[in-house]
């Protein structure tokens, strides 16, 4: 006697359901190899990006009006620029390490502003700043691969 096959995991649907999540599974291992073989300047890289992008939805959903959305954004956004925060030594990185300090209060005080004013102007601000923070980091990056490069040859 054969088994039915459940009306719900008949049809294109279920195909794609089964396609999705292939691709995810993927993606996410994609990702955790990306961050697990990622020098610690790369992890800032990859932590600028995260926010950029959110910020980047986070605007597109104050255009569209979309509140939650909005909210959701920006908060990562939040969190991400605190880990950034919360990295700082102070103490060891002195003047460079108090200036990201006061930019990363700026950006976070703009996002928290851009989110409870609806203002899309605030979050381009952060954008900016973040932005070119994260091209010095980018730079960095590169500096640090080059030596690298050049005794392998």
């Amino acid at each position: 006697m054969r088994a039915r096959q459940p009306d719900n995991l008949s049809g294109p649907s279920w195909l794609e359901g089964i396609l999705v999540a292939n691709a995810r599974a993927k993606i996410d291992s994609y990702r955790r190899h990306a961050v697990e073989s990622a020098s610690p300047v790369g992890l800032v890289v990859m932590l600028y990006d995260g926010a950029i992008q959110a910020m980047s939805l986070g605007k597109e959903a104050i255009i569209g009006r979309r509140l939650e959305e909005q909210n959701k954004h920006l908060q990562k956004a939040q969190r991400i620029v605190g880990e950034l925060t919360s990295t700082l030594n102070i103490e060891r990185g002195g003047e460079v390490a108090q200036n990201l300090l006061q930019l990363y209060n700026f950006v976070y005080d703009r996002l928290v502003q851009a989110n409870i004013e609806d203002a899309p102007e605030r979050i381009d601000e952060a954008l900016l700043v973040m932005s070119q923070l994260r091209e010095s980091w980018a730079a960095l990056e590169e500096s640090q691969r080059q030596p690298q490069a050049v005794e392998a040859a």
